[in-house]
């Protein structure tokens, strides 16, 4: 017979508390669905509910009059995604490291001029200039990418991770004939792998959220990304919501779920970074912390 395991007083308290702000996490993912499900009068009236007064599913109905753009843009955006976040973590992996080794004579200057990035910015208008006219990005999907590429605040959260990596291993590597891609690639990758799955969410999350570059950068309606696309829907239906000069218009607003709608296209636009998640939950808490410490 096994024994049954004893809890004391004080881990039950600790679990019980888990457990309440487990809930209280999840509590809004389920008014946010629940918003999705209700009646614009419900809305109206009761405001957001933990369950639906009266299911509905005509938020996802307009979703759908409009599916070949919106299944066009989560295209976009899991390219830009994907892509994006795996050069934007081999370009912020190989810069840490170059900039973690004690061997290497320049990592204090160019330490300090990733620092000088965080700290001082050439402004949105030369940006844009060069973004446009320089590196020629205008209505590219590379344009969705290569602003957002590099970032200091992550190169320093995987350089500080790889400073606590011995310094012996890179010796022994050297001894043995390696060259500093091989230590990289054999040797340090794999070791700085909770700090690389914490940055790499991140990134992901960025990419995969952000409206502003294809605002800035992409005419073409099948060049935009998701959140831009329900960004203009959204913008859209207060406009129609806003104007007083056409009846018409106000009809055609009445009949329009907007405060439901924002609620779906949220759900929508979560999915895949909630399946996500739990992929890098477990390198996510040790990445974190372990590279927070200075080095």
């Amino acid at each position: 017979m096994t024994a049954r395991k004893k809890f004391s007083l004080s881990q039950l308290i600790i679990m019980l508390i888990v457990a309440l702000f487990s809930l209280a996490c999840l509590y809004p993912f389920i008014m946010v669905i629940s918003g999705s499900l209700s009646t614009e009068q419900d809305i109206a009236a009761y405001g957001y509910t933990f369950l639906p007064k009266h299911i509905t599913f005509d938020s996802y109905r307009i979703l759908l009059l409009g599916s070949h753009r919106i299944v066009n843009a989560y295209g976009i955006s899991i390219f830009v995604t994907v892509v994006g976040t795996a050069l934007s973590l081999l370009f912020t992996a190989m810069g840490a490291y170059a900039v973690s080794r004690r061997s290497f004579k320049l990592r204090g200057v160019l330490s300090v001029y990733v620092i000088i990035t965080m700290l001082f910015s050439g402004g949105l208008v030369p940006w844009y200039i060069i973004c446009v006219r320089y590196l020629d990005l205008k209505d590219s999907v590379f344009a969705l990418i290569l602003p957002s590429l590099a970032n200091a605040f992550n190169l320093f959260l995987v350089r500080n991770f790889m400073y606590a990596i011995p310094e012996e291993i890179h010796e022994s590597a050297k001894i043995d004939g390696a060259g500093e891609f091989l230590i990289f690639y054999r040797l340090i990758a794999p070791l700085a792998l909770p700090v690389l799955a914490t940055v790499g969410l991140f990134i992901s999350l960025g990419y995969w959220n952000d409206w502003f570059l294809g605002l800035m950068f992409v005419d073409k309606q099948e060049l935009q990304p998701l959140q831009l696309l329900l960004r203009t829907l959204i913008s859209n239906v207060e406009f129609l919501r806003s104007s007083s000069n056409a009846a018409a218009m106000q009809r055609i607003s009445a009949q329009i779920p907007s405060e439901s709608m924002k609620m779906a296209l949220t759900v929508v636009t979560i999915g895949p970074i909630v399946f996500l998640y739990p992929f890098v939950q477990r390198y996510f808490v040790k990445g974190l912390i372990v590279g927070a410490v200075k080095g």
